[in-house]
């Protein structure tokens, strides 16, 4: 049971899509909080004519909603930046060393079906074909 379950993991398109899960959902919120909570207040040191707004201008001094925030777009490419790193380094490299090894023959591929398991599933879908028809 372990064995099938490790198989089905090892096929490429479902790292692929566990990639894009974990991306999406675990990493992101713990990225976000650390670059919200630590690197932006640095970000917004720096700060324009107005610290408390952060890193940026406003393109009209009387409108607060033309402020062009420089702090969050540099804030939102190191959150990217994070998580793609650990997302590579904590799942694809390792995914892919495992796939190298089992080129190599050092570790076992996913089982095929022996020609009897075949020849036993083509039979049953027979067996259930004309049970409907008769």
């Amino acid at each position: 049971m372990l064995k099938g379950f490790k198989d089905f993991l090892m096929r490429g398109n479902v790292v692929d899509l566990a990639v894009a899960v974990v991306i999406g959902a675990a990493f992101t919120s713990i990225v976000t909080a650390f670059t919200t909570g630590l690197i932006k207040p640095l970000i917004n040191a720096i700060g324009g004519s107005d610290a408390a707004k952060g890193l940026g201008f406003n393109i009209l001094s009387a409108n607060d909603a033309t402020f062009l925030d420089f702090g969050g777009v540099i804030n939102a490419a190191i959150n990217f930046v994070l998580v793609a790193g650990v997302v590579y380094f904590a799942i694809v490299l390792p995914v892919k060393h495992v796939q190298e090894r089992r080129k190599r023959g050092e570790e076992a591929g996913p089982a095929e079906p022996t020609d009897v398991e075949l020849l036993t599933e083509i039979r049953d879908l027979l067996r259930t074909r004309q049970n409907r028809q008769g």
